[in-house]
């Protein structure tokens, strides 16, 4: 008989959601088991967030030489020495472990077990020779690289996100399936790094995404010299030599891509097959676990949060959740997750957006009004030479409901329309304020303006004009 453990909190996955309830849950006096069967910090920290943002760096630094005679500055073609590259990305994950380690968890007070956990009944989970019983079970097991049932693809070699970065050698032809984020993502750093890149989607590319900024951002990927084939259905993979074969279907006929390499990013699909619900009693489905706005699953004491739930598949959301259920389980405010999420994609440029989009607006019957402004319209896009891309608002009596920005440090632009929209502010707001000069941040401010131009110079306003023109000293 294994050691039997009781606590406040069990915590099944140490990825970013588990991590944070751990650590609140522990500091705030609760008796905490994390639960961890492979590494600490999970997909973001190890094979996602971390990893593809070291390695598009590497890649903007070899892009920003090739550009740099557009300053006026001469420097030779950039060599990417892969290996180099990779030791980078590496490293740059060893610098952030420390924060995700079992020993940092373990002086918070965190009984910290490295083993697959699965639930024996619905008050208890196993963990090798541990058995825990505890007030609270979070499921915080994540997603995992969607596997398509391509023929071929079980005897064919191929990266996913969780192995691509372990491979030391520069593609010489690297096929990606699959168009969303990580696809274009680690697309374009490996183009710019100097492999060859093909990308193969069944849909367009960006799908999710307003279709306006989806194809700013396929541009400047075609103007890198990536290949992009849309509307192109994968039925074949094979080996071919030292590499693969790949057979599309796209307007009704039949081709082969090859290549020296396949990364398939084809979608995520969430870590529940290990973890024995039906003993808990625990709704699931191919989405993953089923949970309420409470983040509550059907067993009362079992909750779920991050990619698993079924909702939005971002670290943020995870961190997002788990602060949700420190207020609902150990405060004891009824805090439902129902905050407004951003999400960018990390090409260059970067697709930023919040809320809602135009097509969602209208699909809702809303009488929605779109403002936008280019950054070629922005000073400092021009000394940058940056001006690829604009911010777009969608506008619904006065307040903004959704914001789209497509272009450099996207991501960091978002962040004000993120708390105008969960704040529900009015977008004068944003017209009046003053943002310094020259900043990309100017580009809000002035599609909040735009916003108000026909009106503000419309024949009406100048016939006020005229009319209080009469009243008051004269000049």
């Amino acid at each position: 008989m294994g050691e039997r453990i009781k606590a406040d909190f069990c915590i099944i996955g140490a990825g970013s959601g588990g991590l944070s309830l751990a650590a609140g849950a522990a500091q705030l006096g609760q008796k905490v088991v994390l639960i961890e069967r492979h590494k600490m910090g999970g997909d973001c920290l190890n094979y996602g967030c971390v990893p593809s943002k070291a390695l598009i760096a590497a890649a903007h630094h070899a892009h920003a030489a090739r550009r740099a005679a557009d300053f006026g500055v001469d420097v030779s073609e950039p060599k990417a020495d892969f290996p180099r590259v990779m030791r980078h990305v590496h490293s740059v994950i060893a610098a952030i472990e420390p924060n995700d380690s079992v020993e940092r968890f373990e002086k918070l007070g965190v009984r910290v077990i490295k083993a697959e956990a699965r639930f024996a009944s619905p008050s208890e989970v196993e963990a090798g020779e541990h058995r825990i019983s505890a007030r609270y079970f979070i499921i915080a097991t994540g997603s995992s690289p969607l596997k398509p049932p391509i023929p071929g693809l079980d005897a064919t070699p191929f990266f996913t996100n969780e192995t691509v970065f372990e491979n030391n050698v520069l593609p010489e032809h690297l096929i990606v399936v699959g168009g969303g984020p990580i696809g274009l993502e680690l697309a374009q750093a490996h183009r710019r790094l100097g492999a060859r890149v093909t990308v193969l989607e069944a849909m367009k590319v960006l799908p999710k995404d307003d279709p306006d900024a989806a194809a700013v951002v396929r541009a400047s990927l075609i103007a890198d010299g990536v290949v992009i084939h849309e509307g192109a259905k994968v039925t074949q993979v094979a080996k071919a030599g030292d590499g693969v074969s790949v057979t599309i279907s796209r307007n009704g006929a039949n081709e082969v891509v090859n290549g020296s390499h396949l990364l398939m990013a084809a979608g995520r699909t969430p870590n529940v097959s290990a973890l024995n619900l039906e003993a808990a009693g625990v709704k699931y489905s191919r989405k993953g676990v089923e949970v309420d706005a409470g983040l509550r699953t059907s067993n009362s004491r079992v909750y779920a949060v991050g990619d698993v739930a079924g909702g939005l598949q971002f670290t943020h959301v995870a961190g997002y959740h788990a602060g949700v259920l420190i207020r609902r389980l150990l405060f004891k405010v009824p805090a439902a997750a129902n905050a407004v999420i951003p999400w960018c994609t990390y090409t260059d440029p970067e697709l930023a957006h919040v809320g809602l989009t135009e097509a969602e607006a209208q699909a809702k019957g809303l009488k929605a009004s779109v403002a936008r402004w280019p950054l070629h319209e922005n000073d400092r896009a021009q000394a940058e030479r940056e001006t690829h891309g604009f911010a777009k608002i969608v506008v619904v009596g006065g307040r903004p409901v959704g914001a789209t920005i497509v272009g450099r440090h996207a991501g960091e632009l978002i962040l004000p329309w993120v708390i105008a929209i969960g704040q529900k502010m009015k977008l004068s707001t944003f017209a009046g304020s003053v943002a310094a000069y020259p900043t990309l941040s100017e580009v809000s401010k002035r599609a909040a303006g735009a916003y108000f131009t026909p009106t503000l110079f419309s024949p009406r306003t100048r016939g006020l004009i005229k009319m209080l023109s009469w009243f008051g000293p004269r000049a």
